[in-house]
């Protein structure tokens, strides 16, 4: 009996044992989150923007070419991204909506880890604005506070900006709420000058280089909150999902001199198609009302010298937000974490820098919809290795599931890419599938919804009316083989009605007739 009870107290010493090694094995995931970052740097073949730490990431892991968001704009994007879920599904079309009304019990990608003995901790922007959500962290949601300028006259010249959402393409009035919002309103437009339109142009600067440390803004801030998090984490017996929002390159393109010094503003190339698509819809791309929130812009095509001041201000965000991802890397590995991290970095959106006469985002086009990622696993055997495989957005939040063992939750529209890991060259996905919505159309003020397909070799745009999507008001066509850049329509032409019409076909089958083959 004695020799039984020894056995068996053996077995459970074993078993605990494994049990612990189990959870002590189980990957640690860093979830970075960068505001507005086009896939435009060293990793992507920009040697002229200096990211030596996205860079070190990318080598140590899989660089996605192509890569595409369900929106861009960022909520939409954030919400597909953390909930596994579709625009058309989780109703977040703008940057109000919280996606609980619509889905009010779904599991979201922190919530999924939290389940399962994660700590799951977030910080600087993750989800947008004020729409967090407080079911997905193990402890609250928080961020530093910190300046928005440097230099006094533009601090002052912010301070014009009540009730403007900086990712929005539109300056609408401010919404007066209560006797206090309506005093906050008054008292900003008080402050306006008599020669400035009241809707324009009331934030402050739209760039700028003043001589102070990282942390006097908020990614520098975000940074050493993050860093600190990690030394507490590496403390705890279980494992951690730390989820860390950088905002540059989002306007305003603000970061510390140091890194506007690293360029040279006459070796700076303003984007070559400076002018709309041709046969393209008016609405299907607009001129960047987000931009013309900030002072000193002005209506109508940006002026050169402009043009080049703006890409300066937006390559130097990108390297000021790079040293922040540096420091968060040069813990992970002063820690000894790495080897038990998965790390992964995507910018929420694209980008366009003058492109098509434009600027910002809220389109379907590829300056807009493609976009960063960077996935780094432990003991991967293809780091350093780069895919022209089609994923998209909503496939995160199952790849990051499946790369710690996790079940899949019933709800995902997306599918892991983990496959792509082994041999980032096998085929893929078909498609990807984004959408934007549009106030216009033939008949005059319309709701439009602009539904995209991304194909290896074409992108279809189709407009449709939001409350009967068989009524289409415009088809877009680019053939990226020989015209990169989206800049001429080719679906109104007779000779390509075939190919429209066999678009069309796999156009309607949507996302779930695009996956690759064996995936559920």
């Amino acid at each position: 009996m004695k020799s039984f009870l020894c056995l068996m107290l053996c077995l459970a010493a074993v078993g605990l044992a494994r049990a612990a090694d189990s959870s002590a094995a189980r990957p640690n995931v860093l979830f970075i989150a960068v505001d507005d970052l086009r896939p435009e740097f060293g990793a992507y073949g920009a040697d002229y923007i200096k990211s030596p730490n996205l860079d070190r990431l990318a080598k140590s892991g899989l660089t996605f070419q192509r890569a595409y968001c369900q929106q861009a704009v960022c909520s939409p994007t954030r919400t597909s991204i953390l909930t596994g879920t579709r625009p058309d599904t989780n109703k977040v079309w703008d940057l109000e909506t919280h996606f609980r009304v619509a889905l009010p019990n779904v599991v979201t990608l922190g919530q999924h880890f939290k389940n399962n003995g994660y700590h799951v901790q977030g910080m600087g922007k993750i989800y947008h604005g004020s729409l967090d959500d407080a079911p997905s962290w193990s402890v609250p949601w928080g961020t530093p506070k910190a300046e928005t300028y440097a230099l006094p006259e533009n601090v002052k010249l912010n301070a014009r900006r009540y009730g403007v959402d900086p990712d929005g393409d539109n300056n609408p009035e401010p919404k007066a709420k209560g006797k206090g919002k309506a005093k906050a309103v008054a008292s900003a437009a008080a402050t306006i000058p008599d020669s400035m339109p009241a809707r324009k142009n009331i934030r402050g600067p739209a760039f700028e280089g003043a001589d102070v440390p990282d942390n006097y803004f908020q990614d520098g801030k975000v940074a050493e909150l993050a860093v600190s998090t990690l030394q507490s984490m590496s403390k705890k017996s279980e494992p951690f999902f730390l989820a860390v929002g950088f905002v540059k390159p989002h306007l305003p393109f603000v970061s510390p001199k140091k890194y506007w010094d690293l360029y040279d503003p006459a070796k700076i190339e303003l984007a070559p198609n400076k002018f709309r698509p041709k046969d393209a819809p008016d609405y299907s791309i607009l001129p960047g009302g987000e931009l013309r929130n900030y002072y000193g812009i002005p209506e109508g095509s940006i002026p050169d010298d402009l043009a080049r001041q703006l890409k300066h201000g937006y390559y130097a965000s990108i390297s000021y937000m790079d040293a922040q991802v540096g420091k968060l890397l040069d813990e992970l590995d002063r820690l000894d974490l790495r080897k038990n991290t998965i790390v992964i970095l995507w910018g929420d959106h694209g980008w366009k820098l003058g492109e098509h006469d434009a600027w910002c985002k809220h389109s379907t086009t590829e300056n807009d919809t493609n976009t960063a990622l960077l996935l780094s696993v432990p003991g991967m055997k293809n780091a350093g290795a780069k895919t022209k495989s089609i994923v998209e957005f909503v496939d995160i939040y199952p790849t990051l599931a499946d790369l710690a063992g996790l079940a899949l939750p019933s709800h995902l529209e997306g599918v892991s890419f983990k496959p792509l890991l082994d041999n980032p060259n096998r085929p893929w996905k078909s498609a990807a599938f984004s959408q934007y919505p549009r106030n216009a159309g033939k008949t005059g003020a319309g709701q439009l919804m602009g539904y995209s397909m991304r194909t290896e070799r074409y992108r279809l745009t189709v407009w449709v009316s939001r409350d009967d999507h068989t009524k289409i008001d415009a088809i877009e066509l680019y053939d990226h083989q020989i015209d990169p850049q989206e800049n001429f329509n080719i679906a109104k032409s007779p000779a390509n009605g075939e190919l429209v019409e066999q678009l069309l076909a796999q156009w309607r089958k949507g996302w779930p007739g695009a996956k690759p083959t064996g995936t559920l």
